[in-house]
């Protein structure tokens, strides 16, 4: 049986294709955007990550057992979760009735449960190289997970201006965004803009935040309804103009190829690309794995430098600034054209 597995995952590897637009990243190019699919494929023993809809189903049970919610609006959340379409105002309306104990008995001590770290791996290889990244999720599995191994890692949410503008400006090196904040601080939770005003008028953060979006490229991991998503669309997309000349890119699951055709259509006019990690979630955490891996194999510039510098033997130092210069706009022009003729490839 093991032979067999060896063999199937040894072809999966084999027919794994990579945009080289995206391949061809350096990590601190890339700004992560992580949904549940990554705490799905970590702790797959936890309904409650496995989506919005389970997430919210679990939090309606908590709020039973604790006896926090009455028994009428119980029924009638859920009732709601299984016909309504827009979960993200379910939730919001269940977070607003119920106590935040609620939160704290569906996520506390989920590091416990964490199974298969290997996308959280690659994550952190990607962060130790300069990449950003933010989360619509309530856990804290990445931070926890960074910590075993030593990562200053940083929780931080929407709320704390000097640190939001400190992490969007590249100066907090393993900090994680939570856009609807974190579930140690259920008070913090939000799911609605209007929870944001004192950030969404705010110039200062605004500009940050949105800069981003014009400069980085967002890769989406794990990743469903986020473009839906009212605080995700209020800080990065309402204001940014151009989106289609953008190059941002989302995994997605491919289950029906008409569905995934016309998403990734659609997804071109945010300037996202969409990518197919495989028909089945049981290759997600494999497809990251590799796709970090060939990200991080990028050699960063300051590398190129030194190797240039160390290729000039003993000229000038004039003479080897002036040759790094123009041999670095020679690279860059390579490279961008490289990009353009790749970007539909894989």
């Amino acid at each position: 049986m093991d032979s067999v597995e060896k063999t199937t995952n040894r072809s999966e590897q084999k027919s794994r294709k990579f945009l080289k637009s995206l391949i061809r990243k350096q990590p601190q190019e890339l700004l992560l955007v992580i949904g549940t699919g990554v705490s799905a494929a970590v702790a797959p023993g936890i309904p409650a990550l496995c989506s919005w809809r389970s997430c919210i189903e679990a939090v309606i049970e908590a709020a039973e057992q604790l006896e926090v919610l009455h028994p009428g609006d119980v029924a009638e959340f859920r009732r709601k979760v299984t016909k309504d379409r827009d979960l993200l105002v379910v939730a919001h309306d269940l977070i607003r009735k119920m106590s935040p104990d609620c939160l704290m008995e569906v996520f506390d001590d989920l590091e416990q449960h964490i199974r298969s770290p290997v996308v959280l791996q690659s994550i952190l290889s990607l962060m130790d190289r300069g990449a950003m990244v933010l989360t619509t999720n309530y856990d804290n599995l990445l931070e926890a997970f960074g910590r075993r191994q030593n990562k200053p890692m940083e929780s931080l949410d929407l709320k704390d201006k000097t640190k939001v503008l400190e992490w969007a400006r590249g100066h907090m090196k393993y900090g994680v965004l939570h856009i609807h904040g974190l579930y140690t601080d259920p008070c913090g939770v939000v799911l609605d803009p209007s929870g944001y005003k004192d950030v969404t008028q705010d110039a200062e953060v605004m500009e940050v935040l949105q800069n981003l979006y014009r400069t980085k490229s967002f890769l989406f991991v794990g990743c469903g309804e986020t473009l839906r998503d009212q605080i995700f669309q209020a800080l990065f997309l309402y204001s940014v103009p151009n989106k289609v000349d953008l190059e941002h890119y989302m995994l997605v699951l491919k289950e029906n190829e008409d569905h995934f055709f016309k998403h990734q259509a659609d997804m071109l006019l945010h300037g996202i690309k969409v990518v197919s990690y495989g028909d089945c979630f049981d290759h997600f955490p494999g497809y990251v794995q590799d796709l970090a891996t060939q990200i991080c194999k990028q050699q960063s510039p300051d590398a190129d430098r030194v190797d240039s510098t160390t290729l000039l033997g003993n000229a000038c130092q004039d003479c080897a600034k002036r040759k790094l210069e123009e041999n670095g706009i020679e690279v860059s022009k390579k490279r961008t054209q490289s990009d353009t003729d790749d970007a539909g490839g894989s």
